[in-house]
């Protein structure tokens, strides 16, 4: 698949088929966040994937009761280290995104979290003090087809040269 491909059927999943996620599948979406890259290569990300039911719950409840969270055989968090650099927040957010359209070319769903209380999510997942919750994802075989939803055209959302100025061909 090339990669407008992966971008233009990315989907946000919220139903998952309880189907594992074979070890060596979850290692090439970890792999894809790894080599991300960051503001000087500082790296400034850490991320713990979760597979264990129980725990899975808990962090459903902890963003907002969403459900579908805990029905992902596998959760990612994404934290950004900001001891690391000034850019903890970006340089996840890029690192997030490779593991999801990773995720999409190896027939695998996620959905971008951000809707979810970071302090309980940091006492569940032990995650230290200075470290930043950026968001969950939520990964497995999806359950779900969702149709794709209408896009702003390029009009609306690019400029040319100044703001206000829309960008035409």
């Amino acid at each position: 698949m090339d990669v407008f491909k992966a971008i233009s059927s990315r989907r946000s999943v919220r139903k998952y088929k309880p189907d594992p996620i074979p070890e060596d599948v979850l290692l090439k979406v970890l792999e894809a966040a790894r080599l991300a890259p960051s503001a000087g290569n500082r790296q400034p990300w850490k991320f713990v994937v979760v597979k264990e039911k129980s725990r899975r719950e808990e962090i459903a409840k902890a963003a907002n009761n969403q459900g579908f969270i805990a029905e992902a055989p596998v959760v990612i968090a994404v934290l950004g280290e900001s001891k690391a650099s000034r850019w903890f927040k970006q340089d996840p957010m890029i690192a997030a995104e490779h593991i999801c359209l990773e995720a999409v070319e190896l027939g695998l769903g996620t959905c971008w979290v951000g809707a979810f209380s970071e302090p309980d999510v940091k006492k569940i997942l032990k995650i230290p003090e200075e470290s930043s919750v950026i968001c969950l994802l939520p990964l497995g075989y999806p359950a779900e087809s969702p149709q794709a939803r209408e896009r702003k055209s390029i009009g609306e959302v690019f400029y040319r040269e100044e703001y206000g100025k829309p960008y035409s061909t």
